[in-house]
């Protein structure tokens, strides 16, 4: 017999459905709730309220589970690379040998963008955040590519997922190269996506790139990490901005701009502004431990706890080793990387942040390594968006191959009732 709420209100009681998930997550379901009672819910943030079922990622924030399509995200960073995990949470299981080697070549075939791009990019000061010029770039492939995906035609939908792969990795790291005055670069056909980024980021005219295996893996592992994190804010936006029927790109464009924000892809950048901080006012990291603790300090430790983790961030544990091999490869003297160091084995060791579960997460050691790899702070949101794109387009994909109602959501009014106009003396 399956479960029912009941709810009572204005003397009257109302049955509604439960609904429950293949982890027996349970939600009520109140669809037909404002036809019924003629009220609605009030739920700033939609911290109570699921606004869809997906089959894409399942999250359990007490217990430290993630899980893309029922895989692990341990076994994911280990075992797999990350086009095979961007096929996985597009398509819905993981690519053959030759389905993943199928997937490489097509997007190869769309790396190529449009030169009247470089007039747009090239109007946008050098001083312009990178995030802020990826999401215009972003928007402006729809009008060269104005044909808007049938979503029911599966070659159709394939080939602008190979796409979107192909040119947002390209324009992503254009964002850097306009920042620091170099010429564009161009995807190399003969080597592998993650590899493919560190050469358009850094390869120069004057000298040949030479990609390190460590730092490949490392990047891999990261974007991996971030490829998708249920309906979080970016996330959502891609969701309500496509049930409008909005092409892809556009909806993508709008999630780069949710993306951007501090309290959600800017949190690594937060991270370092922090060390940042602290080693410009002497490096105390003990002062700035006993801040975090003040509970009358406006201080906060980014990059500790998180949102969503109750206990622990299964990402942080994975990412974590691949930090400390990156610095050890790259043998970096870097101040604010040793702060980082000594702020990590603090709160480590802290009953404080022990007993209220503050550990280091993803953010903190991203940031590390991007810091680590020369990677200018304000590009670190950008490394995010590229590891999250497949998980936009899946949910994107699954939005509209579901044929979701266009987001609507409701409201209470509380500004001034009926009033005469009358005109200020």
């Amino acid at each position: 017999m399956s479960k029912t709420a009941i709810l009572e209100f204005d003397g009257k009681k109302y049955e509604f459905p439960v609904v429950k998930g293949s982890e027996n997550e349970e939600a009520i379901d109140i669809n037909k709730l404002r036809d019924l009672t003629g009220a609605i819910t009030l739920d700033p943030g939609y911290k109570n309220s699921g606004s869809c079922t997906s089959k894409i990622t399942f999250l359990d924030g007490e217990l430290g589970i993630l899980r893309y399509r029922g895989y692990s995200i341990e076994d994911l960073a280990e075992k797999a690379d990350f086009l095979e995990v961007s096929f996985l949470l597009i398509f819905g299981e993981l690519p053959t040998a030759a389905q993943l080697k199928q997937f490489e070549v097509d997007i190869r075939k769309h790396t190529l963008v449009n030169e009247e791009m470089k007039n747009i990019i090239d109007g946008f000061p050098r001083t312009a955040h990178p995030m802020g010029v990826l999401a215009a770039l972003t928007s402006a492939l729809t009008a060269f590519n104005p044909k808007s995906v049938n979503v029911d035609n599966e070659k159709e939908m394939y080939h602008a997922v190979c796409k979107t792969m192909g040119k947002f990795l390209v324009i992503a790291t254009w964002t850097y190269r306009k920042s620091m005055g170099y010429p564009l670069n161009y995807y190399d056909n003969t080597k592998g996506y993650v590899e493919n980024f560190m050469r358009l980021m850094f390869e120069l005219p004057t000298e040949p790139y030479k990609p390190n295996p460590i730092v490949i893996d490392a990047l891999d592992k990261l974007f991996i990490l971030h490829a998708d994190h249920e309906q979080n804010c970016s996330t959502s936006t891609v969701r309500m901005v496509g049930s409008s029927h909005a092409g892809l790109f556009a909806s993508i464009s709008a999630g780069v701009s949710a993306l951007w924000g501090p309290l959600h892809g800017g949190a690594n950048q937060a991270v370092l502004e922090m060390l940042e901080e602290i080693h410009a006012n002497g490096g105390d990291t003990d002062a700035y431990l006993a801040k975090a603790k003040d509970k009358n300090d406006p201080f906060r430790l980014m990059g500790f706890g998180h949102r969503v983790y109750k206990n622990f961030d299964p990402r942080a544990k994975i990412i974590k080793k691949a930090a400390n091999e990156v610095l050890a490869t790259l043998g970096v003297d870097d101040p604010i990387l040793e702060i980082a160091k000594k702020l990590e084995a603090a709160a480590l060791e802290d009953e404080y942040f022990k007993a209220r579960n503050l550990y280091p997460n993803v953010d903190f050691y991203s940031g590390i390594i991007y810091r680590a790899l020369g990677i200018p702070t304000d590009m670190f949101t950008v490394m995010f968006a590229i590891g999250r794109l497949p998980g936009w387009i899946a949910q994107w994909k699954e939005m509209r191959e579901n044929k979701e109602p266009i987001g609507r959501p409701r409201q209470i009014y509380t500004g001034e009732s009926l009033r005469d106009f009358k005109k200020p003396e």
